[in-house]
C-alpha cells in the first residue's frame, strides 16, 4: 500500500523536472505544459471523495487494486504519447486512478492495524508523504538526464509499469480480503457506509474546476479572448450552484460530497484557506522556479531536480518533528511559517535578479521556503482534524485533501500563467528576461503567503 502511495507522488513531482525537456521533443506551448502537470491535479481532486465512497461501498482492497490498474494504464499510455494532446489526456486519467487508489491507504491502515501497530503504520505513512517530494525532484532529474535508450523524457512515466504491474500481483495475495479487519478485531471506520455517490455534486464540481482552470492556463496564450472571461464567470457560479446542492441535499438527509457542517466546524475556513494557499504557493513555485533553473540557466534535469532536493528534504524533517517542539512555539508555527514563507520566495527571485545563478543567498531562502511550506501545512492540516467528531472525521479529512490538490492545481495554473505572460511581455528570452519573469512570480507567491499569514487575525464570529 505504501509503495502504491509513494508511486503516486513520486508522478506529482517527477514531470516538474521533465517538464521542459516534454515542452522541446513534443513542441508543447507553456499552456500545454501547465496542462501536463495540472491535469492529474484536476482529475485526482475532483475524484478523490467519490474514490473513498467507493472503497467504503465496494470494499478498500478491490477498489485499490482497481485503481492501481488504471494508473499503471495510463502511466504506460503517458510513456508512449506521441503528441501534448495525448499526453495530456493519458494525465487526466492517470490522476482518476490516484483517485481512486490513494484513499484505500488510510483506510486499510485504520481497519487492519490496532494499537502501538497502527501508530507504526502511521509514521511509515508520514515518511512516505515526505520523502515522496525530494524523491520525486531527484528521480525527475536522473531519469531524464539518463536519457535511457534515446527515450528522454518517457521513463518518468514508463517507471511506474513495472513496479505497478509487481504491486498488482502482490495485492492480490497481501491485501486483507472484505470482512477480514472486522475479524481482527479493529474498529470499524465512522466513514459513511454504503453512502451515495453524489453524481450530481461530482459534476458540477468537476465543471466547476475544468472552467476555472483552462482560462487560467490558456488565457495568456490566446491574449485572454471573450471565452476565457465568460469560462471564470461560469465557474464562480457553477460553485455557487455546486454549494446550494450540497446544502440543500443535506437539508433533506442525504450523502453530498462535501458534508456543509465540516464547512462550519471552529477554524474548518480558515484551515481550508490556508491550505489552499500553502498548496498554491508550492504548485506555483515549483513550476515557476523550474522553468526558469532549466530554460534561462540552462541546468541539466539532474541538477535541476538535485537543486529542489534541499526544500524537499527540510519539508519533511519539519513535517515529521514539528510536535515534538515545545508548546509555546507550536502556538505560533503557522503564521510563522506563512511570513518565512513570504520573505524566503522574495529572497529567492532577488538572488537570480539580473540572471545570476542564485548564490549563497538562494540556498539559505530555498531552505527557508521548505521550513515554512512545513510549518504553514502540517499544523493547519493536524489542528484542523483534531477537533473533528469521529462521524465527521471522513468527510473533513476528504475536503482537506481535496483543497489541498485544487491549490497545487490552481498554484500551477495561475502563478504559472504569471510567470509564462511577463517571461513574454519582456520579449526575447535568456537568463536576464526569465529571472526578471521569476521575481515577479515570486513577489506574487509572497503576497499570496503573507495573506496567509494575518488570515487568523481576522475576528470571527461566534
Amino acid at each position: 500500500m505504501l509503495a502504491a502511495q509513494f508511486m503516486a507522488l513520486l508522478d506529482v513531482f517527477i514531470v516538474n523536472v521533465a517538464a521542459p525537456t516534454i515542452g522541446s521533443e513534443l513542441h508543447a506551448s507553456g499552456a500545454d505544459l501547465q496542462l501536463v502537470i495540472a491535469g492529474y491535479a484536476i482529475t485526482y481532486s475532483v475524484l478523490l471523495i467519490t474514490g473513498a465512497r467507493l472503497g467504503d461501498r465496494l470494499g478498500h482492497g478491490r477498489v485499490h487494486l482497481a485503481g492501481l490498474a488504471l494508473f499503471t494504464t495510463a502511466s504506460l499510455a503517458c510513456g508512449l504519447a506521441q503528441g501534448a494532446t495525448e499526453l495530456i489526456v493519458f494525465r487526466l486519467v492517470q490522476g482518476a486512478g490516484s483517485a481512486v487508489m490513494i484513499p484505500q491507504v488510510l483506510s486499510l491502515i485504520q481497519r487492519t492495524f490496532t494499537g502501538e501497530a497502527r501508530v507504526r503504520a502511521l509514521g511509515a505513512y508520514s515518511a512516505v508523504i515526505a520523502v515522496g517530494a525530494a524523491a520525486g525532484q531527484i528521480v525527475g532529474g536522473v531519469l531524464v538526464s539518463a536519457d535511457l535508450f534515446g527515450t528522454g523524457w518517457r521513463p518518468v512515466f514508463l517507471v511506474n509499469v513495472p513496479v505497478g504491474a509487481v504491486l498488482l500481483i502482490v495485492g492480490r495475495r497481501v491485501l486483507p480480503r472484505e470482512g477480514a479487519a472486522r475479524r481482527t478485531g479493529a474498529p470499524a471506520l465512522p466513514a459513511a457506509q454504503g453512502r451515495g455517490l453524489d453524481l450530481p455534486g461530482l459534476v458540477l464540481l468537476g465543471a466547476a474546476v475544468s472552467l476555472l482552470t483552462v482560462p487560467l492556463v490558456l488565457g495568456q496564450e490566446k491574449d485572454w479572448p471573450l471565452w476565457s472571461w465568460l469560462s471564470l464567470t461560469a465557474a464562480a457560479v457553477l460553485f455557487a450552484l455546486f454549494r446550494g446542492y450540497e446544502s440543500r441535499l443535506a437539508r433533506r438527509g442525504g450523502a453530498p460530497l462535501i458534508e456543509p457542517r465540516v464547512l462550519r466546524l471552529p477554524g474548518m475556513g480558515l484551515a481550508v484557506f490556508r491550505v489552499l494557499a500553502v498548496m498554491g504557493v508550492n504548485g506555483g513555485f515549483l513550476f515557476a522556479l523550474t522553468l526558469h533553473v532549466q530554460g534561462g540557466l540552462g541546468y541539466s534535469p539532474l541538477r535541476a531536480g538535485l537543486t529542489f532536493a534541499p526544500t524537499a528534504a527540510v519539508f519533511g524533517v519539519a513535517g515529521l518533528t514539528w510536535r515534538r517542539w515545545p508548546a509555546p512555539v507550536r502556538r505560533r508555527l503557522v503564521p510563522a511559517g506563512f511570513v518565512l514563507i513570504a520573505l524566503s520566495v522574495t529572497g529567492v527571485g532577488l538572488a537570480f535578479r539580473g540572471g545570476d545563478p542564485g548564490g549563497p543567498l538562494f540556498c539559505v531562502a530555498y531552505l527557508g521556503v521548505g521550513l515554512g511550506l512545513a510549518l504553514g501545512f502540517s499544523p493547519t492540516l493536524t489542528g484542523a482534524l483534531a477537533a473533528v467528531r469521529p462521524e465527521d472525521a471522513a468527510d473533513a479529512s476528504g475536503l482537506l485533501a481535496t483543497v489541498a490538490q485544487l491549490g497545487q492545481l490552481i498554484g500551477v495554473a495561475a502563478f504559472g500563467t504569471l510567470f509564462l505572460n511577463r517571461l513574454e511581455s519582456l520579449g526575447a528570452p535568456g537568463a536576464y528576461t526569465s529571472a526578471e519573469a521569476l521575481q515577479s512570480c515570486m513577489y506574487a507567491l509572497a503576497a499570496t503567503a503573507a495573506a496567509a499569514a494575518v488570515a487568523g487575525l481576522v475576528p470571527r464570529r461566534r
